[in-house]
């Protein structure tokens, strides 16, 4: 959507749209340091602006009731962002709420907006206006006095072109810390300035029950000794706030994720800042999940290895018999055990609920060619991806799809079109297996240039076919037609409504 918006007010370098980009995806950081609303203005070619993205603060009350995303500045707003634009720095203007369209309650209340211009090789790309109930300034707590000068050094590097960086790892992550998790503010000699009360709270729960405020944040740890875990060798970089970083520390059983965001004014250091948050509840339930998933990939292992040890059993008794009919009926019920081993196998190899359906199919062709007597030679082929199928449909799609395949080897190339073979020569045959994937809806057609199905509209009811279509109509909720193949042989066609979650 921010792509589609800034393309429509022009901005298409792919390098600017990229800083604007991450801007966006840090600035609620900016937000809640400043207990302010952001609000990201972009210039069109026409001379307007127009608000591509908004920005309310976590840590204040917000002064708009509305999302202002595609509005249009007019009246002292657009005064506002000509200056900056022009100025390429940081402007500001106190006017009422009602000048502004801001909804703060009463249309008289003094608002502060103070327009960050946006600044890449010179020229401003758009304009982040900051807006915040000038009576709310006063007085305030030592807490706010603090990180509404950390939020005004930010917005200096803004425009300076220096914040978000670049070169920092980029991407949200799973327990990101965030300014209400607990904040240390650092000098340029990495010093602990301030610290907020959530933070001195995090230290004193892993184990450190001395002053902060005036120390250095590493000895802070440091002291912590033989709790203290095996840690990143980033930590004393982010620690004292020299690297744009991210890193945990662990003390017992207590995680705290760290990310540092060095805080610069014309290239020079000035100081720091370090989000702190607790992760240990995090923490553990990823633990608990990671073993969750091992249990299941052992299971499906050990179900493989079961079914293997039942399809081997069978092949034993499979040797023992004389009866031609006995012994073809227990090697179907091998080939069967086999392909849902296949399928307990590729699920096996990973934690996804969906399982790689293309490398399912291929062993499956792979088990076929026993099927076929030596003089015959039938050429697999799957034409087409069938993409990731949901583990509730795998096994099912699996089997019917090996039983239309061991149909169409079986019928179409029967003992009768063998007869009249010369010594020596084979029968040549081939069967294309067809995915086609439509979002949640699959077609898949088996066609070979067998013999086909003569004056018959279908395969029959033997075992296979009864298989197969109610595999297909109660497991797959689908539906199955046959009909000839033009220029000799026969076409399965397969339907199937797959599950809206099994769809990559």
């Amino acid at each position: 959507m921010l792509n589609e918006l800034l393309a429509a007010e022009g901005l298409t370098d792919e390098s600017d749209v990229e800083h604007i980009h991450l801007l966006v995806a840090d600035w609620q950081l900016l937000a809640d340091l400043s207990f302010a609303d952001l609000v990201l203005w972009v210039p069109s070619p026409s001379g307007s602006y127009t608000v591509v993205a908004h920005a309310r603060s976590t840590t204040g009350a917000t002064l708009f009731n509305r999302d202002l995303i595609g509005a249009r500045a007019t009246g002292l707003e657009k005064e506002l962002l000509d200056a900056a634009t022009e100025s390429r720095s940081y402007v500001t203007r106190v006017a009422v709420a009602g000048e502004l369209g801001v909804s703060a309650g009463s249309a008289d209340v003094d608002i502060l907006a103070e327009a960050v211009p946006i600044v890449r090789h010179g020229e401003a790309i758009g304009t982040v206006i900051r807006y915040s109930e000038e009576a709310r300034r006063r007085g305030s707590s030592r807490l706010e006095k603090y990180y509404r000068e950390t939020a005004m050094a930010l917005m200096t590097m803004i425009v300076q072109g220096t914040f978000p960086d670049r070169d920092a790892p980029s991407g949200a992550r799973h327990g990101e810390p965030r300014v209400g998790d607990g904040i240390f503010i650092l000098d340029r000699d990495s010093h602990v300035q301030y610290a907020s009360p959530n933070a001195v709270s995090l230290m004193h729960r892993l184990g450190h029950g001395g002053d902060i405020e005036g120390s250095y944040l590493a000895e802070v740890v440091s002291s912590l000794g033989a709790e203290l875990r095996q840690v990143d060798e980033t930590l004393p970089l982010v620690l004292t706030g020299r690297t744009p970083w991210r890193t945990e520390l662990e003390v017992g059983r207590t995680s705290i994720s760290l990310r540092a965001i060095p805080l610069t004014d014309e290239g020079e250091r000035v100081g720091a800042i370090v989000l702190a948050r607790d992760v240990s509840e995090i923490r553990r339930r990823k633990r608990e999940l990671l073993s969750r998933d091992a249990m299941i990939k052992e299971m499906h292992h050990r179900v493989k290895n079961n079914l293997q040890t039942v399809s081997a059993l069978l092949r034993l008794q499979t040797r023992r018999i004389d009866s031609p009919d006995a012994k073809s009926a227990l090697t179907e019920a091998m080939r069967r055990v086999s392909i849902i081993a296949v399928v307990h196998d590729v699920l096996s190899q990973g934690v996804e609920s969906e399982v790689d359906f293309d490398e399912v199919v291929d062993k499956g062709l792979r088990l076929t060619p026993e099927l076929t007597s030596p003089l015959v030679h039938i050429e697999l082929k799957r034409c087409g991806s069938f993409g990731a199928i949901s583990s509730a449909d795998a096994t099912s799609l699996a089997l019917a799809i090996t039983e239309l395949i061991t149909n169409a080897i079986e019928h179409g190339f029967p003992v009768e079109a063998q007869e009249g073979l010369a010594p020596g020569e084979t029968l040549n045959g081939h069967v294309w297996v067809t995915p086609d994937r439509q979002g949640d809806h699959l077609t898949v057609t088996i066609a070979d240039d067998g013999i086909g199905l003569g004056d018959a509209q279908s395969p029959g009811n033997g075992l296979g076919t009864q298989i197969v279509r109610t595999l297909v109509s109660a497991d797959l909720a689908g539906s199955i037609q046959w009909q000839a193949r033009e220029g000799g042989g026969t076409v399965a066609v397969l339907d199937v409504p797959l599950r809206p979650d099994s769809y990559d």
